[in-house]
């Protein structure tokens, strides 16, 4: 990913305290990741970053939706998107970035990527399975769905006259 001056935050002029800061992501910040996935996103960052002397409290939060296709009708609908990710960067002798929740700079940095824990969080909001929302309320018409229903297995009910007699031997035997 190429890195963007709009996702880099120099921390070092901040006084300590609590700062607010405002990103609108759409689409074309995950083709920077080579994400495509998304056919359209519209997702607003606040990020509220609350400065100590030792270490800087990061508190991500993200509202919007992003334009997925559904894995059974391939119909494109808006996934709603409503997260938030806390992330803690302190500062050591060599950069770690090994946990997620804490990253760890050297000394004398001045400015963090904000860029990655930002596509991390909303990319990860996504489930594994997408289904549309019509599906499971009932409310989607889809050329696929109907097929899918028509194609779904019969179940097959014995009637009572054709059970095994053998059966019938047994449950003679817990009567008694």
């Amino acid at each position: 990913m190429e890195r963007s001056s709009e996702f880099m935050l120099a921390f070092v002029g901040l006084k300590e305290g609590v700062h607010q800061f405002n990103y609108d992501i759409e689409n074309t910040f995950f083709k920077k990741f080579d994400f495509n996935d998304f056919f359209d996103a519209k997702v607003k960052i606040s990020l509220t970053l609350d400065k100590k002397s030792t270490l800087l409290k990061l508190n991500f939060k993200a509202q919007g939706s992003v334009e997925v296709a559904c894995d059974v009708t391939d119909e494109h609908f808006d996934f709603p998107i409503d997260t938030n990710f806390d992330w803690i960067v302190k500062f050591g002798d060599d950069y770690n970035n090994d946990n997620d929740e804490i990253l760890i700079i050297p000394h004398g940095s001045y400015e963090i990527d904000v860029a990655q824990p930002i596509y991390e969080m909303i990319v990860l909001a996504i489930p594994a399975k997408i289904e549309h929302p019509g599906i499971e309320d009932g409310t989607l018409e889809s050329d696929i769905l109907n097929k899918l229903e028509e194609l779904q297995p019969k179940e097959r009910l014995l009637p009572q006259e054709e059970s095994d007699p053998r059966w019938n031997k047994l449950k003679d035997l817990l009567k008694q």
